[in-house]
């Protein structure tokens, strides 16, 4: 069993002619698929093209919270007709940021809350970001549910991990929890059901601790990432590898009916 990287962006400028190196090393490292979820119109085309380009690359389509100032009018609709045209594994990146500013709360949950909606049209799942914002995130998904998902980069409380995990979510952990001052999300990861976890890199961001705060993450890191958390958990690393590997197919099972149509298709 190899590894899923649940979370990369693959398409981030740092990344530009840099993708089939990346890859490779991600291969060789034991990283067998890569989760790349869109932030904002342009980079929908980005990681389909990615996707095409890597069969080993699954994409999800969505409006990041951090990116919605630049949203046209009609971006929404855009996202609907990609959605019917595309085959996406997820809505996402979507969610609430209010670590940033809350300045714009209002327009955050009205973009969050139409692409729930569409979430439900289509029978995704959904990746979301939820920094700083986890209560209102869940506020919304009661109103508006969804068939789960991955809320990426956890650092919420015990009791909100429990809701979301409640609803149908797995939590996702990567670099966070590799630095010593990071006791709450150690905490988390020891101790959250293990059924309820995806590894994830989110490189170029949140690299591990020996990269160092500036350091540049990339998908290779993952199976050192998967080594802490085994440590953290007192697992055997193979176990770690096999479960989180069937965790994120859980939570993204369109993964499993591409791959399966592909294998198919040869």
């Amino acid at each position: 069993m190899t590894l899923i990287d649940s979370h990369c962006h693959l398409d981030a400028l740092e990344f530009l002619h840099e993708q089939e190196l990346i890859i490779k090393d991600a291969l060789e490292q034991g990283v067998e698929k890569i989760i790349i979820p869109a932030v904002n119109r342009k980079s929908f085309d980005d990681v389909i093209e990615l996707s095409k380009k890597f069969p080993n690359c699954f994409y999800a389509l969505g409006f990041h919270p951090m990116y919605i100032g630049d949203m046209k009018k009609d971006d929404l609709e855009i996202l609907q007709s990609y959605l019917k045209t595309y085959e996406p594994i997820a809505v996402g990146e979507i969610g609430l940021d209010f670590f940033v500013t809350k300045e714009n709360q209002s327009l955050q949950e009205e973009v969050f809350v139409s692409q729930l909606k569409l979430a439900n049209d289509f029978d995704l799942p959904v990746i979301m970001h939820v920094r700083q914002a986890i209560d209102d995130v869940l506020k919304n998904l009661r109103r508006y549910p969804v068939k789960g998902g991955i809320a990426h980069a956890f650092n919420g409380s015990l009791q909100q991990a429990q809701m979301l995990i409640e609803l149908g979510f797995k939590l996702g952990f990567g670099g966070a929890m590799t630095y010593s001052r990071a006791t709450h999300i150690q905490t988390l990861a020891k101790i959250l059901p293990i059924e309820s976890i995806v590894l994830e890199t989110d490189a170029p961001d949140i690299p591990p601790s020996w990269l160092g705060h500036e350091g540049r993450n990339v998908p290779g890191e993952l199976p050192r990432i998967a080594a802490y958390f085994a440590e953290l958990r007192g697992m055997d690393l193979a176990s770690v590898i096999e479960i989180s590997h069937q965790n994120t197919l859980d939570a993204l099972p369109k993964i499993v009916q591409l791959c399966t149509s592909s294998e198919n298709l040869h």
